[in-house]
């Protein structure tokens, strides 16, 4: 694993472990924004809105509707960084 997979995965991991902790789920790769989070689309944008400061990128919004599970989070955001 890279240095800088596993920098995002610890950002995507700290940024929603309040959400994983009111619903008292364990946060991995594996782990659904909808489903197990109880994300809904405003909780998504927040969440996006929040790594984007975090990493200052951008985050286009037509990559929603990839994004289902932690691992689909980081893959994006590690295709957005080396860009």
């Amino acid at each position: 694993m890279s240095e800088k997979a596993t920098e995002t995965r610890d950002l995507i991991f700290e940024v929603l472990r309040p959400f994983a902790d009111e619903k008292g789920v364990s946060l991995s790769e594996g782990t659904e924004l909808a489903a197990d989070l109880d994300l809904d689309s405003m909780k998504i944008m927040e969440v996006l809105l929040e790594i984007e400061d975090r990493l200052d990128i951008s985050i286009p919004q037509n990559i929603l509707p990839n994004l289902r599970t932690l691992a689909d989070l980081e893959r994006e955001l590690d295709a957005l960084k080396t860009h």
